[in-house]
């Protein structure tokens, strides 16, 4: 018999949340190919999920919940693994109130259906939760700041551009499926420009590459914008759509253009070079989402916002300035908005978890995360949870943060979940749907928290079926013709809810329906501070722990990093020393030693290492960055940190 075909959606944190075709042979997935049908996967899938396999079937894979007895982690049936769970949950409610028991979810499944687990700690207390977004929570809340929403044009308006500007956005590795529409765009005349500190694989897509300094995104947008003012090549009804332009422009005219190029380290020419394809638009800016990650990361993206604004390009077809996809918008809560009597700053979690008092926090709880991982200064992380009295942690792969619970809940992998997708990098809703049975120790989120529940006597947590779940959630775009049931007949259905033009009107939605333009510059970069020099070192480095094409997050696909990890940097850096030499890459916090590889098209101020690393392994690079947040949405300021490399 030949390999039946079946279809799911990927629901691994990423912008494309790829249509996948699984081949499937005797109840073993044999195959993984991007759905043609779909027009953003169009027929192939990125390296990391074409090689899931290795997970889906791999040795490291969860099969059976895990109890820790005698200070180690042994199999356990359901029915102990829940029935702990519950009584612990009732002790501390009962002997330190709700607030002791915090639950953190992150993006590890994009799900809809996991903010059902929301849901559940809100009846049960309402228990604590973090605050914050490491990922996207400055650019999101600066955009939010200036139009009322972060939200995009429909992807393919990228094909009426005559510019895109890539700031700071690497598609070929983190948004692949990006990377035909760009080229379909270039065949119809546009010019793709590169804006990143880094020089990476997509200046192989560019009619221009520029490199500014780190950090330096927010000076390199005034000076654009001053020489837009200058030339007198603003919108004429810029006045009209935004508030505070004088502000802005008094902003904008603090330096002259060249002073400006200064401050960002780019030649006059080259700011005036990226101002004319600001004026000939229509002109699009792509955000990447390494910038906002710093301490004035809101106040970059609220310039490439003005940028947008003051050019004539935000209400224009081609245009915009596209840093998030609004991939909630089509579906229906679940209950109302969860209450938070008590929060965590995500960013700052081992901190927030160390002082917290009347009540410590004495539970948990992990829904699709890896925090010792993925958090800055992960040995405080680390040693935080190590320190809560009871942690469970939901996950198909014993994570380094499962290490350290108490409890390890097996659930579905993407090949074997149940749930809905929106994406944050199209307008596409998508099914997840299992293509090959859970194994038989494996249960699915939802029936994990509908037993609880029944333990727990919460009688208005929804016990419905899953696909009667997707129902509700689908109930307000089911009229709009996006039902269940034509999602498994079509495959991915384009959000009724998205226009193709996100302000066709020309009004933004903010109060008063204009944009609203920054009006003071944000403090000088406030990079944490480097060791001291010892003999052999390199000069003070910025950071930059970027994603790979081998890694989603912290899951790596193949051999992963090996012995240890590598790090990238100029050959000027450390003279002397050849490829492949060991290192140590130090900050105040810590070391990891690294393979050294050399590139002499980076700039000669940066080190660039995965993101992702093992913590245990010491191949992480949040073990050496600080945690501090940014100015706006509570993120993580990862990439103001500055290193010395030394021989190992």
């Amino acid at each position: 018999m030949p390999p039946a075909t079946h279809r799911t959606t990927c629901s691994r944190d990423c912008p494309d949340a790829c249509g996948i075709l699984a081949d499937v042979q005797d109840g073993v997935v044999t195959g993984l190919r991007g759905d043609p049908d779909h027009p953003v996967t169009r027929g192939f899938l990125c390296f990391r999920t074409s090689r899931f396999l290795e997970i889906q079937n791999g040795a490291e894979r969860l099969r059976q919940p895990l109890v820790r007895r005698g200070g180690r982690l042994e199999p356990a049936t359901w029915d102990e693994a829940l029935d702990r769970i519950a009584t612990k949950l009732l002790s501390i409610r009962a002997e330190s109130g709700p607030a002791a028991i915090l639950h953190y979810r992150s993006g590890g499944s994009l799900g809809i259906l996991k903010h059902l687990v929301d849901l559940f700690f809100d009846q049960f207390g309402p228990c604590a939760t973090k605050i914050g977004d490491i990922c996207s929570g400055a650019g999101e809340a600066a955009q939010v700041a200036d139009f009322g929403t972060s939200d995009s044009n429909d992807l393919f308006d990228l094909l009426h551009a005559r510019h895109i500007v890539l700031w700071g956005k690497n598609p070929m590795v983190s948004n692949v499926h990006l990377v035909p529409v760009l080229k379909d765009a270039q065949a119809r005349g546009a010019e793709v420009v590169l804006i990143d500190p880094v020089r990476h694989q997509s200046a192989a897509l560019a009619a221009a590459v520029h490199q500014p300094a780190p950090g330096r995104d927010f000076e390199l947008a005034m000076g654009i914008a001053r020489a837009l003012f200058d030339s007198g090549r603003i919108d004429p009804r810029a006045g009209e759509f935004c508030d505070h332009l004088p502000a802005f422009r008094a902003l904008a005219e603090r330096h002259p253009v060249a002073g400006w190029a200064a401050l960002a380290d780019l030649e006059p020419a080259a700011v005036q070079a990226l101002a004319d394809r600001f004026a000939d638009g229509p002109t699009a800016i792509l955000v990447g989402w390494g910038m906002q990650r710093r301490q004035r990361g809101g106040a970059i993206v609220r310039a490439l916002d003005a940028l947008a604004a003051i050019s004539g390009n935000l209400f224009r077809p081609g245009g915009g300035v596209s840093f998030y996809f609004k991939r909630r918008k089509p579906f229906h809560p679940f209950g109302p908005a969860v209450r938070q009597p008590r929060t965590l700053r995500e960013p700052l979690l081992g901190q927030d978890l160390l002082a917290a008092k009347d009540p410590p926090v004495r539970c948990l709880w992990v829904t699709a995360g890896n925090p010792v991982a993925m958090l800055p200064d992960s040995a405080t992380v680390a040693r935080a949870i190590e320190q809560v009295e009871f942690v469970v942690v939901a996950d198909c792969l014993l994570s380094e943060t499962a290490q350290r619970a108490h409890v390890v809940l097996p659930v579905p992998t993407l090949l074997e979940d149940s749930d809905l997708l929106g994406a944050y990098g199209h307008h596409w809703i998508g099914e997840s749907r299992p293509v090959v049975p859970m194994p038989a120790g494996v249960r699915h989120e939802v029936q994990i928290f509908q037993d609880l529940a029944r333990r727990l006597d919460l009688e208005d947590y929804p016990q419905a079926s899953i696909d009667q779940l997707k129902r509700q959630a689908l109930g307000d775009v089911g009229g709009q013709g996006v039902s269940l049931d034509y999602l498994r007949q079509h495959g991915a259905v384009r959000s009724p809810v998205a226009d193709p033009l996100l302000f066709r009107d020309g009004h933004v939605l903010t109060p008063n329906g204009k944009v609203q333009l920054l009006t003071a510059a944000p403090p000088e970069p406030d990079a944490a501070a480097p060791p001291p020099p010892v003999a052999g070192a390199s000069a003070p480095l910025w950071l930059f722990s970027n994603s790979t094409e081998k890694s989603q997050a912290s899951v790596w696909a193949g051999k992963g990093l090996g012995e240890r990890t590598w790090v990238l940097v100029h050959p000027d850096v450390l003279p002397g020393l050849a490829a492949g030499a060991r290192v140590r890459v130090c900050s105040l916090l810590g070391a990891i030693e690294a393979e050294l590889r050399l590139d002499p098209q980076q700039r000669k101020d940066v080190a660039i290492v995965p993101k992702g690393g093992h913590f245990g392994r010491g191949q992480n690079a949040n073990a050496l960055i600080p945690a501090r947040a940014t100015d706006l949405g509570l993120g993580a300021a990862y990439l103001d940190c500055m290193v010395r490399i030394v021989p190992a």
